[in-house]
């Protein structure tokens, strides 16, 4: 086998049209291009979604909010329905045992609703700085 041997397996490159050579050749003519008007002619361009000036769809549709996809993975838990758990250490199996927050949510945070009299210790849970406040008002810590 010498260099001037080598070539392209069969089928791997494909043989261009040769557009706009006479009748016979099929791509005779207008060469595909149709009729007349912008896209018919050498040079013709348009923006991609313009519509001849009418407003384009991507413009005629309303924005759409940003909707995060991290939102529902944290629940939120009051202050006040940590009163269940009194002397007890609570993380976040105790808290989706105890139908406080939703089974698929990976997490839990603390927040300043309510009140809080009794003593609990929070482990692998996040609080808010008025709820860390209250709790060890409360007598309680975090973990």
């Amino acid at each position: 086998m010498r260099l001037n041997d080598l070539k392209p397996a069969d089928g791997s490159r494909k043989v261009a049209k040769r557009r706009g050579r006479g009748i016979s050749a099929g791509q005779g003519k207008t060469g595909g291009r149709g009729l007349k008007g912008q896209k018919s002619r050498s040079g013709g361009y348009h923006k991609t979604g313009f519509e001849g000036g009418q407003m384009p769809l991507q413009r005629r549709l309303p924005k759409v909010g940003f909707r995060s996809r991290t939102q529902g993975s944290t629940a939120e838990v009051r202050l006040h329905e940590l009163k269940r758990f009194a002397g007890e250490t609570v993380d976040l199996a105790a808290l989706k045992s105890a139908d406080i927050v939703p089974m698929q949510a990976s997490a839990a945070k603390v927040i300043c609703s309510g009140s809080l009299d009794v003593e609990v210790k929070l482990e692998g849970i996040k609080v808010t700085p008025g709820a860390k406040k209250a709790i060890e008002a409360a007598g309680g810590s975090i973990a």
